[in-house]
This record gives C-alpha cells, sequence and structure tokens, in this order.
C-alpha cells in the first residue's frame, strides 16, 4: 500500500490532522505531519512563495484555511509544485453556502437602515468548481465534494461569539463602516423572523468543500482516447439506445 512519508500540514491549526491521523488505519503508513504552525511559520494559504521546499512533499494537507486565500488557484498551484511526482493533497474549505442565513439578513437589515451595504460576510468559493480549481492548478485525477452541516443557535449574539470563536469572522480588506445597534438587532429580528424552527432557535448553513488531487506523475491512470471504446454506453447501462428525434 502507498506510503506518505514526508507529510506537511498547512492547517492554521495543526491539532485536528495529528489526531485523526493517529486515531486511523492510515497511520503506519503516514509520516509525522510537519505543521507550519508549529514551526512558528504562519500558515498563510496566500503566502509567496509558500514556504516549503519544491517537490519535497508526499502528502500536504490544509485544512479549513483555504478559504482565507486571496488567491486560490494559486495557493494550490504552489501546493501542487510543493509536492513530489505523485504525491497527494487533501485539503477542506468552506464553500459557498455557507452562512447564507446571516448574509442575507445583514445585507436587508444595512440596505433598509443606511440604504446601502457592505460586504459582511466573506466570499466563498462555489464547491462545485471545486474540481475545476485542482485541474487548473495541475493536479491529476481530480475529486471534490460537499457536506453541508447545519448548526442551531439561540439567537444571532450566539453565532457571532461562535464565529469569533473561530476565528471566522470577516476580513474582508478596505474600509467597512461599523454596525450600528440598530441595524444589529433588525438583522437579528429578521433572522429570526425567516428562518426560526419551531422551537425558537436559528439554524446557520456551513458548507464545507472536501478537495482531493495528486500531483501529475506517469504511473497515473490516463483517460482513454476519444472514440476508443470497445462497449457501447447504452449496452453498459442496459438501456435500449433511440435514434434521434423519437
Amino acid at each position: 500500500m502507498r506510503e506518505f512519508p514526508v507529510v506537511v500540514d498547512l492547517s492554521a491549526l495543526s491539532g485536528p490532522f495529528a489526531q485523526a491521523l493517529a486515531g486511523s488505519d492510515a497511520a503506519g503508513r503516514v509520516g509525522a505531519p510537519t505543521s507550519l504552525a508549529d514551526a512558528g511559520l504562519a500558515a498563510d494559504p496566500g503566502a509567496v512563495p509558500l514556504p516549503v521546499t519544491e517537490g519535497s512533499a508526499d502528502l500536504i494537507v490544509s485544512l479549513m484555511t483555504l478559504h482565507w486565500a486571496n488567491d486560490l488557484p494559486g495557493a494550490l498551484t504552489q501546493i501542487r509544485r510543493a509536492l513530489k511526482p505523485d504525491g497527494l493533497f487533501l485539503g477542506t474549505l468552506l464553500g459557498a453556502g455557507t452562512l447564507k442565513e446571516l448574509r442575507a439578513v445583514l445585507t436587508d437589515a444595512e440596505l433598509e437602515l443606511r440604504e446601502g451595504a457592505s460586504a459582511r460576510v466573506s466570499p466563498f468559493a462555489d464547491g462545485f468548481d471545486g474540481a475545476g480549481l485542482l485541474q487548473r492548478a495541475g493536479f491529476a485525477l481530480p475529486v471534490a465534494d460537499v457536506d453541508r452541516l447545519t448548526v442551531r443557535y439561540s439567537g444571532l449574539p450566539a453565532l457571532v461569539r461562535d464565529l469569533r470563536a473561530m476565528g471566522e469572522t470577516n476580513a474582508l480588506a478596505g474600509p467597512i463602516q461599523p454596525l450600528s445597534r440598530a441595524i444589529l438587532a433588525r438583522a437579528a429580528h429578521l433572522y429570526a423572523e425567516r428562518f426560526a424552527e419551531a422551537d425558537g432557535r436559528i439554524p446557520a448553513t456551513f458548507e464545507i468543500v472536501n478537495l482531493a488531487g495528486w500531483a501529475p506523475h506517469e504511473s497515473q491512470p490516463k483517460p482513454l482516447k476519444r472514440g476508443s471504446a470497445k462497449v457501447r454506453l447504452a449496452d453498459a447501462l442496459g438501456v435500449v439506445e433511440h435514434g434521434k428525434g423519437v
């Protein structure tokens, strides 16, 4: 089975991956991860150049960090270059559906009371673009899927406290006018009015995009040339093929 002796963890927090690895069947095949955070280097997904020697790693992991990158395709390209041929990248990041409820009520409350709105929730990549982003960065055999989680809170203040504790508050550059108490109160009212469940708690959506891709290598499977198939698709699916227009 494949082994990954040189492992780099680009996550902002080093603990989660090391803990998950220790409790998995793959622990014996994966080397101890080198964490940039533990090494005193900022695990900045947009750092140029990435503080990892080109072609040095068998496995690179980035958990819940890449959504902070200003240039996501560029960050993925740097990660691919840091991998050895046939090296593996595994990553997770927040996707476009994250905090969609909060985004909507803050925008509407600010438009209503201030007649103008600023971006209050960071933009996120669309999960359906994940495989395309990996291909653009030069990865082979790209895979992307999306998990959607709903977390319930007693109200908007509890949600904001949780986001602050996670370090996931808005970090958009540029001058942003602070939210007033009136706008926050109106947003809380709109949140409860539109989304509150039967028990009065409000839901918050978190969309997690999971990415996997390999640095290219000649040993990897290659797609067959167009027109070289030896079995008709209709036969493989066990369906009857109808003529055009039927």
